[in-house]
Formats: C-alpha cells, structure tokens, sequence
C-alpha cells in the first residue's frame, strides 16, 4: 500500500503550480470527454479550485482527450520505474482507477482516487487499497489475488528489489500477510479484517499519515 502512495506522491511533485489565466471551464475546447464542472469535483474531492485546475492542466497534457487508456496509462506509469516491468502493476492499477469498467480513465476517476490516497481518511485509504487487491472484486482477497500483486511489484521494482527475489520469496510474502490478516483462518481476507490488521500496525499506519500533506 504505501507503494500505490508513494507513486502518486511522485506524479503530484510532476506537476507544475503555474495557474495563471487559467479559466474556471479548465479550457474544455479541442477535448473529447468534458470532465464535471469545478464546482462539483470541488464538493467531491478534497482538493480546491485552484488545485482541481492545476490538476487538469497536466492531466490534459499527457491526455489531450479528456481520458486514457490502459496502453497509455501503462507507458506513462512506466516512466516511474524504468528498470523494471510496471506493465501488470499498472494494469491493476488502471482498473482500480477506472471505477466505471469502461476501459478508460477521465479526469473525474484520476482525481477521486487522488483525493482519496492523499486526504482521504485512513478508512477510505485501506479500503482503495482493498480494492486494489481484490482483483476479480468478489469482497475478498485470496491468496491467488495476493501472490499475483506480490510478483507484479517485484517485477515492477525490478533489480532494486532487495534483498534479491528469490523464487519462493512472493509466496512467503503472500503466507505471512495471510497469517496475520485472516483472522479466522477462512483462507480468505474480509475488508474487516483488512482495517483492522492495517489499523494495528503501525508502519502502515505511519506511511498513511506521510501522505496526508504532500500536496
């Protein structure tokens, strides 16, 4: 999880905070997909006008259309990792963001989940995650779900991973999180006892709060 944090604290800092004569319609023209006006992405998120303009001038220059695609969101997610393969990570990461399962992502689904990674509530933060993981989104993750993100970070770190990935490593990594989150020994993980495991320790809990104030 505090990779998925970490990320986006990375794409925020890419963004310049030059708004000068930017117009409060965003500078809709030449755009394919119109976002929702300020006002209501204001009220829905926990950014402010300026930000949300801010926001979507960078978001407009690597989408001219108004939204991206999976092919494209994997090319730009993969500048942040170049010695590795994000492309898997990046496709779970594209289908968490595209909440309505149309094979796209609009400005509105790019700054809700922004809102929620960087000022939501721990609450609101775990279950993002949560849903990040429970791939085939059934209400649980299994250890199928859990292995494929584990290797999927380990090939996007790449040769930085460390110590070195061992062949047994994703699933003695799978094991121990299935240890401590499955409380009752069901073989899978509720969002319940997702919270609450992550509620209970306190490097997650701390790398939540590093978050809060990055923008």
């Amino acid at each position: 999880m505090g990779l998925v944090m970490g990320t986006f604290s990375m794409q925020s800092k890419q963004v310049n905070y030059h708004t000068d004569n930017l117009d409060d319609d965003l500078e809709l023209s030449v755009v394919c997909h119109r976002p929702e006006g300020l006002e209501q992405l204001e009220a829905q998120t926990n950014f402010s006008k300026k930000e949300l303009q801010v926001l979507y001038r960078g978001f407009k220059n690597e989408c001219p259309s108004g939204a991206v695609n999976e092919e494209t969101f994997k090319q730009i997610y993969s500048q942040f990792f170049p010695h590795g393969d994000a492309s898997t990570y990046a496709h779970y990461l594209f289908n968490s963001f595209d909440s309505s399962q149309n094979g796209s992502i609009k400005f509105e689904d790019f700054v809700t989940a922004l809102s929620i990674l960087l000022r939501g509530t721990t609450t609101e933060k775990l279950e993002w995650t949560f849903n990040l993981y429970d791939i085939n989104r059934d209400g649980y993750i299994n250890k199928e779900e859990m292995t494929n993100i584990v290797k999927a970070i380990y090939d996007m770190m790449g040769r930085f991973t460390y110590p070195a990935l061992k062949t047994d490593t994703p699933k003695q990594h799978v094991d121990a999180f299935f240890q401590k989150m499955d409380k009752n020994r069901d073989g899978v993980v509720t969002l319940d006892e997702f919270i609450l495991s992550c509620q209970e320790d306190e490097n997650i809990m701390r790398s939540l709060q590093l978050f809060e104030n990055v923008i």
